[in-house]
């Protein structure tokens, strides 16, 4: 354990001047302001509608891309900034030299990425929250008062990171064994539209797929509108948050890692 802490560290160290950790802080305050902009700017128009409704849109126009490309590109960003590092200065062997076993070295790798997607996702959560009631204050007309967005803000946030979780190891591994950024890249893009085709076509088998878990893991949102009323007359949003394509991203997740380690260990004894 104290290996693996000691490798985590060093990969907050290593990476915290890069473009792929400013990322998952930068994208989610750029794209909430932006929104924040637009729904200020369009106040007149959006003043008739329920508080319940303003959130959903307002929230909804996010989680849409996300959960369609932008997620998964991240993903293919991040995993290759993350080892992208010691590519470029061919640090590997002296990596897995260390008096740290390279399960931990590998591990803590795989988890630092794990922590960059989940830093992005709970921004998100931040932000919208922030940035919605905001709004609310600026422009009273805009009742985003009237309705608490928080759970299930962050269940649906929470649903897309456990569904982001098989494209994360996968690409994870991609970036391991190879040097050059365009081979990962490459193949995520195009798993993506893949992916992305597969879910907007409503295949059967997409769950099967891991790039089509993150707009899967969304595209019944609302679940449903729940008639009962709660204490405020406001309807309750269900989220179903362990799907079917949630249990294959966490296989998928498991099954990669373990497999990746051990590539990754005979590699790196070569």
């Amino acid at each position: 354990m104290k290996g693996f802490i000691l490798s985590f560290r060093s990969e907050f160290y290593k990476t915290r001047k890069t473009a792929g950790f400013w990322s998952a802080v930068i994208l989610p305050l750029l794209l909430c302001l932006l929104l924040f902009i637009g729904f200020y700017s369009h106040s007149d128009k959006l003043a008739g509608l329920p508080g319940i409704m303003l959130w959903v849109q307002f929230s909804g126009a996010i989680l849409g891309v996300m959960g369609s490309l932008l997620l998964p590109m991240l993903i293919v960003f991040i995993a290759y900034s993350v080892n992208g590092i010691e590519h470029k200065a061919d640090t590997w062997k002296t990596l897995f030299s260390l008096p740290i076993s390279k399960l931990s070295v590998y591990s803590a790798k795989f988890f630092y990425a794990l922590f960059l997607v989940l830093l992005c996702l709970a921004l998100f959560v931040l932000f919208t929250l922030g940035f919605g009631n905001l709004l609310g204050v600026l422009k009273p007309q805009l009742k985003f008062s009237e309705y608490s967005m928080a759970s299930t803000l962050t269940q649906l946030y929470l649903k897309l990171f456990l569904s982001s979780l098989g494209i994360l190891s996968i690409q994870f591994l991609l970036s391991l064994l190879f040097r050059d950024f365009l081979k990962p890249m490459g193949i995520g893009f195009v798993a993506t539209i893949t992916g992305v085709i597969l879910a907007s076509n409503k295949w059967t088998y997409a769950y099967l797929f891991p790039y089509s878990h993150p707009m899967l893991a969304l595209s019944v949102l609302p679940k449903r509108h729940d008639p009962t009323p709660v204490a405020s007359g406001m309807p309750t949003i269900t989220i179903d948050l362990f799907t079917k394509e949630i249990f294959v991203s966490l296989i998928v997740a498991a099954v990669v890692f373990i497999a990746g380690y051990f590539i990754v260990l005979k590699k790196s004894v070569k």
